[in-house]
């Protein structure tokens, strides 16, 4: 069984007045939810995780693949989606109410969820009446790329004939704050922004913080066919597996074993693959691991980036982001360069990274891999028709 991507959406969050693109349950939808987040007033039920970001990527996404509600609500329609984990901001506001003046007595019924880890798969499916199978990928930097394998597989073991997949994060200090008290984030260009972050970099000092939202529609190819839907690209295979050694630790053996197994389950050999989307987030540890890795698996012949080096990393909603680049990429016959890439760094393995400019290339075959506290280790094959 073939899947295909008929439709993505990525992080765009402009102003609530361009909504008018959206179906109209889906306009609706962002238009209440960006007036709600205006006053700062989101009533119980209204409990999403970076709230216009997701609904705005999603109702894009389902009006461009042309599913309209009864599609959407079918039984065989189905949801992938995840953060790492529940509002931060949210979880904010509980934890400044219980230990503050009033202490538990001053918590509302509904507070927790608006923070709990599944918050964004569940009020997605609820805000477009999603009755499939509905599958939360909490898994840190591997959420959104998990929950497109995810769905992926769900398809293909006959589960689902549609699956709205992605990831999304919202913005919140305590996000720097996590990485930042491991010496993880970048510091040394604070008064120069635009100089990072700085993936594979000699001069690279950590990541930068992001947010966004993306989501891809996939659906079963005959399923697609028969309803005349646009079809932007092809999920060839999907690999995944843990290290099983450290929680933050990156393992160069972990994963080249992901990108094996996403090969594998192509059926594909390396040199198909025309373009590396990388994790790349430019902490020092992690660029070296990765580029080992791909050197083992990949050999040094493969153009390589990571479009981190735009977007800054968007955490859980990284690994959908990206993919859409890809698609993206292949589409519109483009080679993402490195940003920031002045100078390899000597630790790094010899890849054919991208520096400079955009390059001009048509190409069919990429893979998008991304890395997750836990060892969580993905990889996806994307496909150009």
């Amino acid at each position: 069984m073939r899947v295909f991507l008929v439709r993505h959406a990525h992080a765009d969050p402009g102003d609530p007045d361009e909504l008018r693109s959206l179906s109209a349950r889906g306009r609706e939808e962002a238009r209440v939810l960006a007036e709600r987040l205006a006053v700062h007033a989101t009533p119980p039920e209204v409990v999403l995780t970076s709230p216009l970001l997701r609904a705005r990527q999603t109702a894009q996404a389902i009006a461009d693949a042309g599913l309209d509600e009864a599609a959407v609500s079918s039984r065989r329609t189905g949801l992938a989606y995840g953060s790492t984990h529940g509002s931060t901001s949210e979880l904010e506001v509980f934890c400044r109410t219980l230990f503050g003046a009033r202490g538990i007595t001053a918590l509302s019924g509904t507070s927790y969820l608006k923070f709990m880890s599944h918050t964004c798969a569940a009020n997605l499916a609820l805000a477009y009446g999603v009755r499939g199978r509905v599958v939360p990928t909490v898994s840190a930097c591997a959420s959104g790329s998990q929950a497109v394998g995810v769905g992926y597989e769900t398809i293909r073991a006959d589960h689902a004939d549609v699956m709205l997949c992605g990831g999304a994060e919202e913005l919140h200090f305590l996000h720097a704050t996590v990485f930042d008290i491991m010496y993880a984030t970048s510091t040394r260009y604070n008064d120069t922004p635009d100089l990072s972050p700085r993936p594979f970099d000699h001069e690279r000092d950590g990541l930068v913080v992001g947010e966004g939202a993306g989501t891809l529609v996939l659906e079963e190819y005959e399923h697609a066919k028969r309803r005349s839907a646009p079809i932007y690209g092809e999920i060839l295979g999907f690999g995944m597996n843990c290290d099983g050694s450290h929680v933050t630790s990156p393992s160069a053996t972990g994963m080249a074993e992901a990108m094996r197994l996403a090969l594998a389950d192509a059926g594909m050999p390396r040199d198909r693959v025309q373009y590396i989307n990388a994790h790349g987030t430019a902490t020092e540890l992690g660029d070296i691991a990765e580029t080992e890795a791909t050197f083992q698996v990949m050999g040094e012949a493969v153009p390589f980036s990571s479009t981190k080096s735009y977007t800054a990393h968007t955490l859980g909603a990284c690994g959908a982001i990206e993919s859409i680049f890809c698609i993206m990429a292949m589409r519109d016959s483009f080679l993402p360069a490195n940003l920031n890439l002045a100078r390899v760094d000597e630790r790094c393995a010899p890849l054919n990274y991208l520096r400079g400019d955009t390059r001009r290339a048509a190409f069919d075959v990429a893979m998008n891999n991304n890395f997750a506290f836990g060892g969580i280790n993905t990889s996806l094959l994307l496909g150009r028709l």
